[in-house]
């Protein structure tokens, strides 16, 4: 398991306050700088020291995988990249040649983070889609490939009211925080 230290600036926060910012910094990222997936990710960063190309992996998991709509919510996508960083199988455990018992353990053990917080999203939202969300949000889902469709997505505040998508990316951030001090991953 890849473990990480809470960035100076926030050492010192308690378990609570760092789960708190975790949800602040997830939602302002995605109201500022949109892309749910890369603003979940872009939050956890923030707080924990790990690599940047961890934040950049996670720009196209948006809008239902590459703006698709109907995949899983960014929120999702962005948090299970962050949890496959620190507890994902490494690329030491897979071969090309052979089946080995303790590389397929190894795999099986790292969905454990990433459905504990697809659990979050069925328990608080019935759904771990993208459009379905948005059906909750807005009344429907966007297009978002359709300039017009956006338009009508960014009128519908998507990313101005902190009570649409950047609640359900704050959350994503605050879940993703939890899981990460609950395993034992983040260094205090």
């Amino acid at each position: 398991m890849t473990k990480a230290k809470v960035r100076e600036k926030y050492r010192g926060l308690s378990r609570q306050e760092l789960i708190d910012k975790a949800y602040e910094l997830g939602s302002n990222y995605e109201m500022k700088s949109q892309s749910c997936s890369q603003s979940t990710v872009k939050a956890i960063h923030e707080l924990l020291d790990i690599d940047d190309l961890v934040v950049k992996v996670a720009t196209s998991a948006c809008g239902g995988s590459d703006l698709q709509v109907l995949g899983t919510c960014g929120g999702l996508a962005g948090g299970t990249i962050v949890l496959d960083y620190f507890f994902g199988r490494p690329a030491e455990k897979m071969s090309h040649e052979e089946e080995i018992k303790a590389n397929l353990e190894a795999l099986k053990a790292a969905f454990d983070g990433p459905t504990s917080l697809a659990n979050k999203f069925w328990k608080e939202y019935g759904t771990i889609h993208c459009a379905n969300i948005q059906r909750q949000l807005f009344g429907r889902f966007f297009y978002v490939l359709d300039p017009e469709e956006l338009r009508k997505l960014d009128k519908a505040e998507a990313h101005s009211n902190p009570e649409k998508c950047g609640h359900i990316v704050g959350n994503a951030a605050r879940w993703v925080m939890e899981i990460l001090l609950d395993k034992g991953a983040v260094e205090l």
